[in-house]
């Protein structure tokens, strides 16, 4: 089997300058790809700034002998996220590639939780996946060819406490990478999530707490893959941690059919309607029709 390359592949990774993004880069730089390093040096909570990470990953690149350059403008503003995906037209004259791993990192309990501290987590996890995706996904759809790549979490479909901002960003990146996947099925763009565990700057102590090996050099092979021309999934969410890779999916019980409810009878009918040993799984192509076809089935049975 050849090995899977990236020559002449430009690839766009956000949130480079460190852990996971710099895996991803250093490893599609290794392949071949020219890279545009985007990191703001930003604290952990995202105040602040420093050119000083995405330079030095821009070095090790060139040294290594492979070709990239920096961007240390923010995701957080429309601006911003054109001027990370200008920088790839600008240095390379193309994006083939983007990978949103750009994030902050903010803890609080829901009661307490400021708007501010909400909102800028927002503007860096989901909302910035936004303001880089959309002028990148319109670059993709005028060359006929793209593959996208966004960062979720398991914090987005499981969630833990004191994390309501991470949730609702992560959660949103599935519906944003459904959209770019349905609307570019017929441009050749893919888009997928990955949902990484790994030991970063990000993820704390877990470095400390005797967990198996998870470095980010371990998650960037399956990113990698679904940044690659043969990636023809679209849509889907792969879980890597420790050395597991996994599809994750939703799933609907098959539920049953009654021409009128009351509360009652909701009620009464609930482990019917919970039982999970009859499951309904869509692949998001052709997913909403086929949600409705068969829901709409049930009713013409009685």
């Amino acid at each position: 089997m050849s090995e899977r390359r990236f020559d002449g592949r430009v690839a766009v990774i956000t949130g480079a300058g460190r852990g996971l993004g710099r895996a991803y880069a250093e490893l599609l730089a290794s392949k071949g790809a020219k890279v545009v390093v985007n990191d703001n040096g930003a604290a952990l909570g995202g105040e602040g700034g420093d050119a000083g990470p995405a330079a030095d990953v821009v070095a090790a690149i060139k040294a290594a002998g492979g070709e990239a350059v920096a961007c240390t403008d923010s995701v957080a503003t429309p601006e911003g996220g054109k001027a990370i995906v200008e920088a790839a037209m600008d240095s390379f004259g193309r994006i083939d590639i983007l990978i949103h791993n750009a994030g902050n990192l903010l803890f609080a309990p829901i009661a307490e939780m400021n708007y501010e501290d909400f909102r800028r987590s927002l503007d860096i996890h989901l909302i910035g996946g936004f303001h880089v995706a959309q002028p990148a996904f319109a670059r993709m759809q005028a060359a006929g060819y793209g593959r996208i790549v966004l960062t979720g979490s398991i914090g987005g479909i499981y969630s833990v406490p004191n994390s309501v901002q991470y949730a609702v960003s992560k959660s949103g990146i599935i519906g944003l990478s459904n959209a770019l996947a349905v609307e570019g099925a017929a441009h050749n763009i893919r888009s997928n999530i990955i949902l990484p565990g790994a030991a970063t700057r990000m993820a704390g102590a877990v470095e400390a707490t005797g967990l198996p090996p998870m470095g980010p050099e371990m998650v960037a092979p399956v990113v990698g893959f679904l940044a690659h021309e043969d990636c023809e999934v679209t849509g889907e969410l792969y879980i890597s941690i420790a050395g597991r890779v996994a599809r994750g999916f939703f799933a609907e019980s098959q539920g049953i059919y009654r021409p009128s409810w009351t509360i009652d009878e909701v009620a009464d009918n609930l482990d019917a309607i919970r039982d999970p040993s009859e499951q309904w799984s869509f692949p998001l192509i052709g997913g909403f029709e086929g949600h409705m076809g068969r829901s709409f089935a049930m009713v013409q049975k009685g």
